[in-house]
């Protein structure tokens, strides 16, 4: 199986990068060798769209299981289209990742992961308090 974790560097011993699409490196990896291919993310500066261009280079690498911090909805539309399993909130080495994914310790998910709280930072509220 072929399993891609988003890296700050390209290592098995480089921490996880939480940013699926704005991750500097994607450590693609052999889960039965432990072999691996460190792919430089060229979408990690895209003004826009960096999420789903990342997810076309990694499902260009024929990868199965996608392993991150946060997916935001279109990449993790672009990935589920693609029939890349996806697992969020990791943390740690991606070795250490890899590990806990084979042991089963790491559970997929079935939604998309955007800052881990409500409202998602756009501003909508404007501040204000609603007065009964």
């Amino acid at each position: 199986m072929r399993i891609c974790v988003t890296a700050a560097g390209n290592t098995l011993d480089a921490p996880i990068d939480p940013r699926f699409g704005r991750a500097p490196y994607f450590v693609i990896v052999n889960s039965e060798t432990m072999a691996f291919e460190a792919v430089p993310n060229v979408a990690a500066g895209a003004m826009s769209g960096a999420g789903v261009q990342a997810a076309q280079t990694i499902a260009g690498k024929g990868v199965n299981v996608l392993i991150t911090g946060n997916v935001g909805p279109n990449a993790f539309q672009a990935l589920s289209s693609a029939g890349i399993r996806i697992v969020v909130g990791a943390h740690g080495t991606v070795r250490e990742v890899i590990e806990k994914y084979k042991r089963g310790e790491l559970r997929e998910t079935g939604a998309p992961t955007v800052g881990g709280h409500f409202g998602r930072g756009r501003g909508m509220g404007r501040g204000r308090r609603r007065r009964p």
